[in-house]
């Protein structure tokens, strides 16, 4: 009875988003305020609505109700319940759900946290939230119902996936989907601009907030999946231009135009137009990535199979709300007026750029993404877009981008002078140079592009720092003066700080385990060791055993530095009987932000198995780098006068 209720809740849902269309529309045509103050209510009920109806889904699977479709294809009885609970995003209905969730809570976060803005703007950013949670709970409720019976029952599920039995599972898709939807709100508030324009500095904050917001949650989320796929998946690597990876990182690459342009529009209220235009983009890409996981026009780990029916669906609501929306766009952008001119050598001028080169870079993903689909599609000729591509021309984008980005804070407003910039980062140039040379020569095979990655890197994080320093000290500056002065400095400048450093220091860590990296493929047994990177890794023994829904072999390894034995650390093969599936458990050895990276492979005679193991030397900062930017976010968020107008 309870699934029945969950089916009913979402039902009242879909009716109260088509009431919330109707009534502030008419509200706000017939100077009704009645009207259209009830926007905000609707919007608190039907999160409340939707989050009972998920929450009734949660049930079904933690009690193994077989008798529930949905739960039959994606749970078992003898799975832990940390993954009966994350099954439920595990699949396609239950990934849906979530998606309306987060939409309809950004919607009631909207509808609390919105004193201050005119009424009308609400009203038609909740307006334009509901047409998208109606688009999605019709789509659910008609083509992927995840309370569909079965009769009769069966007796046991088909249980998840085992490579998303895992923790990265319970943190990745809901981050991942919490930045994604978070940028309906940008894309909602750039609708109502463009139907009511009468917004000045105030629409610069509510957009910086949330466009904050959203892309704190959508670096953290393809933080933790690449680093779950770099474990998980066993291959031994962290990024593969797969194209739902790709369509992770669209968004983000806009999201951060997006943010980068807000400051703008939040500061001087210039570059209004091209803000309205990069939140329409943004959410654009999200949704298309929400299609390319849930159609079968592509092949992926990380894509659900489904029947065609369902791409089509969401092609349709994708069609229908892009072309709508850069409809609307052409027609009114002209009316758009900024209030604010600057010189293009300025720190509105190293904005501009950034937002450019941004956008550049995802139409070069977005069509190494998409033309082999339409090649196929148009001719039948299948082709192949790979890492070779994206990495020529994605970092012959990202480099200009890099090198400017310590120039960039640097500038006056309005207008700025390279010359007396350059003339506070010369030393870290020259010092960018040597680590150049240097690195230049340590390497094996000389490299010099790899060598100038690190240089840039070095470039990254110092230039920065260099704007921290230049910040708080002049020539008579003590150490206890320019640490109260740091104490003092705004939130959003230490967020800054945080950010782009993390972006040098994920940078640092690609082109560690590009330029140095080890790898060694043995057939051994207990008692034989495999020497890699100037150690002895030594094959200690296996061992058998079980857990609640698998069985597994552990491997044990055991690290030698100069004849001491060092740290130890498990692989194993795991057995899942309930899908007759076997997956590889690596096993990682840290040393300080290195990783010695064991994934065993095929059994073989004489008691043998044939183990890859690889160096990979100050990859953890690969990651580090993702969450000093997600830190960054939090600062700049944390700043008063932001929280304020986003908590009033």
């Amino acid at each position: 009875m309870i699934v029945e209720v969950g089916h009913f809740l979402l039902i009242l849902a879909l009716a109260l988003s088509i009431y919330q269309i109707v009534v502030p529309i008419f509200g706000i045509f017939c100077h009704d305020k009645k009207a259209i103050i009830t926007a905000r209510p609707i919007a608190m009920l039907v999160f409340v609505l939707v989050a009972l109806s998920f929450f009734t889904l949660i049930y079904a699977y933690i009690t193994s109700d077989f008798s529930v479709l949905n739960v039959a294809q994606n749970s078992h009885s003898e799975k832990p319940l940390l993954f009966k609970i994350t099954g439920v995003w595990g699949n396609h209905e239950g990934s849906m759900m979530l998606w309306v969730l987060i939409l309809t809570f950004f919607s009631a976060l909207v509808a609390i946290f919105c004193q201050g803005m005119p009424v009308n703007f609400i009203a038609l950013v909740l307006v334009c939230q509901s047409f998208i949670v109606c688009a999605f709970l019709a789509f659910i409720l008609v083509i992927s119902n995840p309370f569909q019976r079965i009769a009769p029952p069966v007796f046991q599920g088909r249980g998840l996936n085992p490579i998303l039995q895992d923790i990265g599972l319970a943190l990745h898709p809901p981050l991942l989907y919490l930045g994604y939807v978070g940028f309906s709100v940008c894309f909602s508030s750039a609708i109502a601009v463009l139907l009511n324009e009468d917004l000045e500095v105030a629409f610069g904050s509510w957009m910086r907030s949330w466009a904050l917001l959203s892309w704190m949650f959508l670096t953290a989320g393809i933080t933790i999946g690449s680093y779950w796929a770099y474990y998980e998946i066993g291959w031994g690597g962290y990024w593969s231009w797969d194209p739902v990876e790709n369509a992770s990182l669209m968004p983000w690459l806009s999201g951060t135009a997006l943010l980068h342009s807000a400051i703008m529009l939040e500061k001087h209220s210039s570059l209004k137009i091209w803000n309205i235009f990069l939140a329409i983009i943004t959410f654009s890409l999200s949704l298309l990535g929400t299609f390319l996981v849930r159609s079968n026009i592509l092949t992926s780990v990380h894509s659900f199979s489904i029947d065609p029916r369902r791409g089509i669906a969401i092609l349709c609501i994708l069609i229908f709300f892009i072309g709508n929306a850069l409809l609307l766009f052409a027609f009114r952008a002209s009316s758009i007026k900024s209030s604010s001119f600057f010189q293009p050598i300025s720190r509105e001028g190293a904005l501009v750029f950034n937002t450019i080169f941004l956008i550049v870079a995802v139409a070069t993903i977005l069509i190494g993404t998409l033309y082999p689909m339409l090649l196929e599609t148009l001719t039948g000729e299948k082709i192949s877009v790979g890492a070779p591509f994206f990495n020529l021309t994605f970092s012959s984008l990202i480099v200009p981008l890099l090198i400017a980005m310590p120039f960039g804070s640097l500038l006056f407003l309005k207008k700025g002078d390279t010359v007396v910039a350059a003339g506070r980062l010369y030393l870290i140039l020259a010092l960018a140079i040597m680590i150049t040379v240097f690195v230049f020569h340590l390497q094996k095979e000389s490299k010099i592009l790899s060598a100038a990655g690190f240089g840039l890197a070095f470039w990254v994080v110092i230039g920065t720092l260099a704007n921290l320093t230049i910040k708080t000290r002049n020539s008579h500056t003590s150490p206890i003066t320019r640490w109260n002065r740091i104490k003092k400095l705004p939130n959003t400048f230490s967020g800054k700080i945080f950010a782009h450093m993390g972006l040098g220091v994920t940078l640092f860590g690609i082109l560690a385990v590009a330029s140095f990296r080890e790898e060694r493929i043995a057939n051994i047994a207990p008692g034989d060791a495999v020497r890699i990177a100037g150690k002895d890794i030594y094959f200690d023994g296996y061992m058998d055993y079980s857990g609640e829904n698998y069985y597994e072999t552990r491997l044990y390894f055991t690290l030698v530095d100069g004849g001491e034995r060092g740290a130890n650390v498990m692989a194993s093969k795991r057995t899942f009987p309930s899908q007759n599936m076997q997956v590889t458990k690596v096993g990682l050895l840290r040393c300080g932000l290195s990783q010695y990276y064991i994934a065993p492979s095929d059994y073989t005679d004489n008691n043998k198995i044939i183990v890859h193991i690889y160096w990979n030397p100050w990859v953890l900062c690969i990651w580090l780098g993702g969450f000093l930017m997600v830190a960054g976010s939090i600062f700049s968020f944390s700043i008063r006068h932001l929280r304020m107008r986003m908590l009033a």
